[in-house]
């Protein structure tokens, strides 16, 4: 799907129109009533974002201060939905890799938060108690977002030309998708905006009171991007326990294995394994956890090309692309959340993690992680640290962010 700037500008202004124009009856964020079983949803998300990074290997730091704005307009007819959303990034500072190649070379480390401007959403649904079908490019998380997400923490958003089924019976559900084209993080720009495809993401799986249980299939076979093509099946399972009030533990587990196909060059298997448990207590949650992106002899390592990759194996984003050798990641967190009369909820959370090679033994290195997060008024805000020391791979990395969003 193809759509020009001047035409995501106009979409842009239509809907601000709109939300000028909007009736004074209706509170910003509400839907507005346009007659029986019809109504209009305007939806703002933008995000104010400062992010520094000092890396050893880099004579300067990066410094990016960027805001990025989605703006849509939902249409609902019964059971029948129509949404257009547009976004933009701008950067009011410039002191960072945006990874796009005509800017030059650049003596800061990467932020990939590039300028861009770009229809991120259209799509049409029909969902009834969680079962219907989704047309169009849309935003795909599925699960813990590990194999498949829409890389929420990057400024644009990753999405999917698609189509999606959905069902829902009793404790049973599941979860097919067709799709033709991945629109990446990097911007319409970049030479690596969109990889085309065919890509087939399959989940299947129980919910229940202290069960969880998904079985997955992810066939990701690209026209072009020839080392990411595979094949992944894979189960994960979580059960859960409540011994009383404030008191709780959970168990996961989870174990897929990947192969070649298509286009990749490479004959390989690798496998996935995760183990994990974690308790709360009065509020505090403790996480201990066993990750491996194994590899199959140093050749080729397990890939999740389209995974939300943050939020896993370290906020430093060392490993947002497997190593060939693999990589086993032990980690152990604390978490913490209450409530202030001034600020409402507030999260603070601490991370160590200890990464090692899955063929060769080697030492990767080790990271810290920290974060705040609270809301003041409308506005949430949050502060992350991340602390990666090398040992024998990549180079010593510190990265600071300081971020405020606001939407409807």
């Amino acid at each position: 799907m193809f759509v020009t700037r001047p035409l995501i500008a106009k979409l842009f202004a239509a809907t601000s129109l709109t939300l000028i124009a909007a009736p004074a009856f209706a509170k910003v964020g509400d839907p507005i009533p346009l007659g029986e079983d019809a109504s209009l949803d305007l939806q703002l998300a933008t995000r104010l974002r400062y992010e520094v990074v000092d890396q050893a290997n880099f004579p300067d730091d990066a410094e990016a201060l960027t805001l990025r704005a989605r703006l849509g307009a939902e249409l609902a007819l019964g059971n029948f939905k129509a949404l257009v959303e547009g976004e933009g990034t701008a950067a009011l500072s410039g002191r960072y890799n945006d990874t796009l190649a005509f800017n030059g070379v650049e003596p800061y480390p990467v932020v990939a938060d590039p300028e861009n401007l770009e229809l991120n959403r259209l799509q049409v649904s029909y969902l009834k108690d969680g079962n219907g079908i989704t047309v169009g490019r849309q935003r795909i998380n599925l699960g813990n977002q590990r194999f498949v997400g829409s890389v929420g923490w990057r400024q644009n958003e990753q999405t999917f030309d698609a189509v999606r089924g959905q069902f829902k019976s009793g404790v049973f559900s599941a979860d097919a998708t067709y799709a033709i084209s991945q629109r990446t993080i990097f911007g319409v720009d970049s030479p690596n905006a969109f990889f085309d495809g065919d890509l087939i993401l399959l989940n299947a799986g129980i919910d229940t009171t202290s069960l969880d249980a998904t079985a997955f299939a992810y066939v990701i076979d690209y026209d072009s991007r020839a080392a990411m093509a595979s094949e992944t099946y894979g189960l994960i399972a979580s059960y859960s326990h409540t011994f009383g009030p404030g008191i709780s533990a959970k168990l996961t587990g989870s174990y897929a294995s990947q192969t070649d196909t298509g286009i990749n060059p490479v004959d390989y298997k690798a496998d996935y394994i995760l183990a994990e448990a974690s308790g709360t207590v009065a509020g505090f949650t403790l996480l201990a956890s066993y990750e491996e992106l194994g590899s199959d002899g140093g050749r080729a390592a397990f890939q999740t090309p389209l995974a939300t990759a943050h939020a896993f194996q370290g906020w430093a984003d060392l490993f947002l692309t497997t190593p060939a050798n693999g990589v086993v990641d032990y980690q152990v967190s604390l978490k913490k959340s209450v409530t202030l009369p001034a600020l409402g909820a507030v999260s603070a959370q601490v991370a160590y993690h200890q990464f090692d090679s899955a063929f060769e033994s080697l030492d990767y290195g080790s990271e810290w992680d920290a974060s705040l997060g609270f809301r003041l008024g409308p506005v949430n805000l949050l502060a992350k640290f991340a602390d990666y020391n090398a040992d024998q791979f990549g180079n010593d990395v510190q990265k600071v962010w300081l971020q405020a969003e606001w939407g409807f």
